[in-house]
């Protein structure tokens, strides 16, 4: 069963043309490309299909078309091919949230003319007809736009005509995560009304980012809005799953893929990309609850002369610490945070220290190398071959400096800079949230004495608080694991990631 969730009593626009006569349905195009493609043409695209044609037919030229993993660009260069079967003078022009991304929509379309049983020999075959951002097909007038032109949001559309524009994937993570890029973006698409020719076509096709998304059906009241940004339009939204749970696509999407999507992704994630609902960041919370609390100490434990990190009888694969450097002390400004993270065999992974980092200058030495001596003690403590060091702000000349006084400490761990563009509180939903959804997030009990728990009850998106801990726990959670071999022993001491140890027998006593 498919689950289209199409928008009701919404009226056309006025001035809007009357549907041109078209020789073959839009379902019909698809399916014979599909055929002669070998393949199969999927029940949920015949019937987004069939929408489309009927939209086309009843002159709607205000259309938002909401699905994710289902080929919805694929279906989007098809229709700018069939566009152009019916009508070669039409102007297209298709937007996406960069250059890269809009090209790919002109390469596909591209290879569907050239392929495509009905359109062979439409494309011109001069070489100034097309390029990898524009093509040109054999039209009756001469025109200075192309039939097709690819831009994205950001570039320059000054002079440019279209009867037809198509938004593809405008709301993308890196056009909406502040709140000046979701203004930039709005600001951009609004002036997309002057480049459509009257009674042309404008169709987004997209999934929503950010609760301040452009294709929310009700209007931001925080951002100024009385009506949502894209009303009048007529909008189909394909969700994953219906409200009973069950699934579009079953073929491609079975209940174990559904599951990891969830789990990977997490719930806030999985609710605004794959049920298209737009999520108030201000509604989630990080829920203490959902973590596993365990005592048990990391050891090394040797074997056959191989030494491994176990944690509770569970053997550990990865680690990764990270630094969110600060001259501030717990109780006052923000904190110095190091924390410590492995991961098993399993997925799962396990916080197991976390210090909020108190100096003083005097203490025979500035403040600056007193913090990093506390850091290469806790690299030391936990055995750990890495650390990412957080370089924004004070961070940019620390790293050297961690390294003089790992080598003063013999130990043997490589220091990873790292500027953070990300907003923080993006880095620590993303981080948390399908770890904690999915049971897979372990805790010291020594952790639940930190400030880390009250970071936790207390932290809201774009909130005031307290976030140092978890900034740092985030960082080592969305790290790429440091894979560590089954080898050990290293001459300054045991480790679980050095060289193996060889063990002889000798006749004599020191």
């Amino acid at each position: 069963m498919v689950f289209l969730r199409p928008a009701t009593g919404v009226r056309k626009p006025a001035g809007a043309s009357p549907p041109a006569r078209r020789p073959l349905s839009f379902n019909r195009f698809v399916w014979l490309w599909n055929r002669d493609q070998g393949m199969s043409t999927p029940l949920l695209h015949l019937q987004v299909c069939q929408w489309l044609d009927e939209r086309w037919r009843d002159g709607d030229r205000r259309l938002l078309l909401l699905f994710r993993s289902a080929g919805k660009s694929t279906l989007a260069a098809l229709y700018c091919a069939w566009l152009l079967y019916g009508d070669p003078d039409l102007r297209i022009l298709v937007v996406a949230a960069d250059h890269a991304l809009a090209t790919k929509m002109t390469r596909n379309v591209r290879g569907i003319l050239e392929r495509h049983r009905l359109t062979k020999g439409l494309l011109e075959s001069r070489p100034e007809c097309w390029a990898a951002d524009r093509l040109t097909v054999r039209r009756s007038r001469i025109g200075r736009d192309p039939s097709l032109l690819a831009r994205g949001i950001g570039g320059n559309l000054t002079g440019s005509r279209a009867d037809v524009v198509i938004c593809d994937d405008v709301e993308v993570p890196n056009t909406t995560d502040t709140p000046e890029k979701r203004a930039l973006l709005r600001e951009r698409l609004r002036e997309l009304d002057f480049v459509l020719a009257p009674g042309g076509l404008m169709m987004y096709l997209g999934t929503p980012h950010s609760d301040h998304s452009i294709y929310a059906e009700n209007p931001r009241r925080d951002l100024g809005e009385s009506e949502p940004f894209l009303a009048g339009y007529t909008r189909l939204t394909v969700a994953l799953l219906s409200q009973e749970g069950e699934r579009r696509w079953p073929d491609r999407f079975a209940p174990d893929i559904v599951d990891s999507l969830i789990e990977r992704a997490g719930p806030a994630k999985f609710r605004s990309q794959m049920q298209l609902l737009p999520t108030r960041l201000e509604d989630v919370r990080l829920d203490p609850d959902l973590l596993l609390v365990y005592d048990d100490p990391a050891e090394l434990v040797s074997v056959q002369g191989r030494e491994f990190l176990e944690i509770g009888g569970r053997r550990m694969i990865s680690a990764q610490a990270a630094w969110d450097p600060s001259y501030g002390r717990p109780d006052r400004g923000d904190a110095s945070v190091v924390a410590a993270v492995f991961v098993d065999a399993e997925g799962h992974y396990w916080l197991h220290a976390i210090e909020y980092l108190a100096v003083r200058a005097g203490e025979g030495a500035d403040e600056a190398t007193l913090l990093c001596r506390a850091v290469a003690r806790f690299l030391a403590r936990y055995h750990l071959p890495s650390i990412i060091v957080e370089t924004n702000g004070i961070g940019a000349f620390l790293p050297a400096l961690l390294r003089q006084e790992l080598r003063r400490a013999g130990v043997g761990a490589a220091v990873v800079e790292r500027a953070t563009t990300t907003p923080k509180h993006r880095r620590i939903l993303e981080a948390f949230d399908p770890l904690l959804a999915a049971r897979r997030l372990h805790v010291h009990r020594s952790v639940l004495a930190s400030p880390f728990l009250d970071e936790m009850r207390s932290w809201r998106p774009h909130g005031r608080g307290r976030d140092d801990g978890l900034d740092a726990v985030a960082t080592c959670l969305l790290a790429e694991p440091v894979r560590l071999p089954q080898v050990s022993a290293r001459p300054a001491g045991p480790s679980w990631h050095g060289r193996p140890i060889f063990a002889a027998e000798s006749e004599f006593a020191l």
